[in-house]
């Protein structure tokens, strides 16, 4: 899946006063937040730039996260840490009931996929 993570944005039409625009990078940091709320998902996995951008203290809410937009259809790929010791299908299963519901209500998207990369296991 090709990362769309640019300034594009995605148009609705209300009530015909006029349009929403929702930015790529906001359903992305729908999809963080709601992923990271789980019991289980340690943190979100980004690449190398990413993890500088978090230790210079500057968080990137979508890091992990690849998003594809078409018309009003998302597709996510979510790069994950779970904690040791937990059932990874449950966690998986509930991070994508959750990403779902949470882009679903909060933008009126419709979410095709939810693909899930287990990229670490947190052992503390």
């Amino acid at each position: 899946m090709e990362n769309k993570m640019n300034t594009t944005n995605t148009d609705y039409d209300i009530q015909s006063i006029g349009n929403v625009q929702i930015a790529d990078e906001v359903v992305a940091v729908i999809a963080g937040l709601a992923a990271t709320e789980v019991e289980g998902v340690n943190k979100m996995y980004g690449n190398i730039t990413n993890e500088i951008v978090s230790k210079l203290g500057m968080k990137k809410l979508s890091k992990g996260v690849k998003i594809l937009i078409n018309q009003d259809i998302v597709d996510v790929d979510l790069k994950l840490v779970l904690d040791y010791g937990v059932n990874i299908a449950k966690v998986s299963e509930e991070v994508q009931d959750r990403v779902k519901s949470a882009i679903e209500t909060m933008t009126g998207l419709n979410v095709e996929e939810i693909n899930i990369r287990i990229a670490g296991i947190q052992i503390d």
